[in-house]
């Protein structure tokens, strides 16, 4: 397979089996974001496939949620070992497939799908329950077991870390699984399927199914037999969810939008800091539900701030993603790229103004009809205009001053959403209040992106439903059971 050159066909993988065709017999063109033009085909999977891949995931589960932790985590371990020696191969294709930076993919999104099995290859191992002495007259303890088939449905912008994130922790505690990737970005859920096969995941234990949300992601969603769904992606996809798997009563995660706040203190280090909002701004094109689009700055330094951060913004590379150099790839496509433009115009008529950016820089040869937009950042919004209130997801962000921390406080819990927010101070004191009074998910303190995968993670608001990561991936991916033992007089 010439995954950087060559014309690339993605197949579903069934019961470790790559099927020859969809069952529909139809298929899609599979797009390079930084071309514009079609460089392979994947299938436009129907519900038949799905309805295929949740049998074998069924039939799987009788023995492999009774396969012993130890197998089930040198399993995991194996995966891992295999994609880090195939990591450049991973990134490249990840580049080519979403737009971002090979070397992005190459330090951030493969490393850390290696690391999603690496943490929960060990973490089955060395979890414990709980248990309650009543005094003499009982003991309680507590079990798991897996829930059975799950159904993962996985968003375009960090495919394969993302995706992983929900595999290695289901895989790990016994369930089998469904996924059904972003059809935007299929191609390393694809290559994977290798992988777990040459790692020894007995057949059928995880199966991949390529095509539309709406039609085989829905199927998954309404299957009856399929009791968990797992989903991270838009907001409006998640109400959908929510609607059509209530009849089945599923146990839901969904970690969907964000319009982060950036708070940035008077008394902030402005060279980590503006170095640090660049990249929580720009980093793969903005396409990061985590980044910082709305930079709240406090009016002792917000001259100083735009300054330098409008300069180090110019900076950035837009490019090839193959280029070293680049620092900032394409959109991931067509009607994303026009979706995002479409906001420059909307700050332009609330009043806003544009420090840099706003335009499609001129790309020649093969790059020329890419879907590439310069960094753009903008200021004098109104924290009620749709600019500061919508999940624009690409390289966007607005600018605003505050004057006190009360205010700043109140700017950034006036969103719907309640992903992450990052806080810029020195003051230690400052630094915990404000992280106690943010209405988010996750604060980062001084810093962005720093992940510990023992740490919850989620969404307040219409961020989502529930938590993942460490313990809480083991009990998302479980049911729990209570058993009392009354002791004998």
């Amino acid at each position: 397979m010439d995954l950087e050159n060559g014309e690339i066909t993605i197949l579903n993988f069934i019961d470790g089996k790559y099927q020859e065709k969809p069952l529909n017999g139809e298929w899609m063109d599979n797009f390079n974001p930084a071309t514009g033009k079609p460089y392979g085909k994947l299938p436009n999977s129907g519900v038949e496939d799905v309805e295929l891949a949740v049998q074998s995931a069924r039939n799987a589960f009788k023995s492999w949620s009774k396969t012993p932790k130890d197998v089930r985590s040198r399993i995991l371990n194996k995966i891992a070992d295999i994609l880090e020696s195939r990591l450049e191969e991973f990134a490249k294709a990840e580049s080519r497939d979403q737009g971002k930076p090979v070397s992005l993919a190459r330090t951030v999104d493969i490393p850390r799908v290696i690391s999603n099995f690496r943490f929960f290859a060990g973490a089955i191992l060395h979890h414990v329950e709980t248990s309650s002495d009543m005094d003499g007259v009982a003991v309680n303890y507590t079990t798991r077991s897996p829930i059975g088939v799950c159904g993962l449905i996985s968003p375009w912008n960090l495919p394969l870390y993302l995706l992983t994130w929900k595999i290695a922790p289901a895989l790990a505690v016994g369930n089998t699984i469904v996924c059904k990737p972003s059809e935007f970005t299929s191609l390393t859920a694809f290559m994977l399927c290798s992988v777990m096969k040459e790692a020894g995941l007995p057949d059928g234990v995880c199966n991949m199914v390529f095509g539309r949300g709406v039609v085989s992601g829905n199927a998954l969603v309404e299957h009856p037999k399929v009791p968990l769904i797992s989903f991270t992606g838009g907001t409006h996809t998640g109400q959908f969810i929510i609607r059509n798997s209530a009849p089945h009563y599923k146990k839901l995660y969904l970690e969907l939008g964000g319009k982060n706040p950036n708070i940035i203190f008077d008394d902030a280090n402005l060279e980590e800091c503006v170095a640090t909002t660049v990249r929580s701004s720009f980093s793969n094109q903005g396409e990061i539900c985590l980044c910082g689009s709305r930079i709240l700055v406090q009016e002792g330094i917000y001259d100083k701030f735009i300054q330098r951060f409008v300069e180090e913004t110019k900076k950035l590379v837009v490019g090839d993603p193959r280029d070293p150099k680049t620092t900032t790839g394409a959109l991931v496509s067509d009607e994303h790229l026009k979706r995002v433009m479409s906001y420059v115009q909307i700050a332009k008529d609330e009043g806003g103004v544009i420090l840099t950016g706003g335009d499609q820089p001129k790309m020649e040869g093969e790059l020329e009809h890419g879907y590439f937009l310069n960094p753009t950042i903008i200021s004098n919004l109104h924290p009620d205009g749709r600019v500061q209130q919508e999940e624009i997801f690409g390289p966007v962000v607005g600018v605003s001053k505050f004057k006190t921390e009360e205010e700043a406080i109140e700017i950034a819990n006036n969103s719907k959403y309640g992903l992450a927010s990052i806080v810029w101070t020195e003051d230690l004191r400052r630094a915990h209040r404000v992280a106690n009074e943010i209405e988010a998910g996750t604060v980062w303190v001084n810093c962005w992106m720093v992940r510990d995968l023992k740490m919850p993670f989620g969404g307040h608001k219409w961020s989502g439903l529930g938590r993942a990561s460490g313990e809480h991936s083991i009990d998302l991916y479980t049911e729990q059971k209570t058993v009392c033992i009354k002791f004998q007089k």
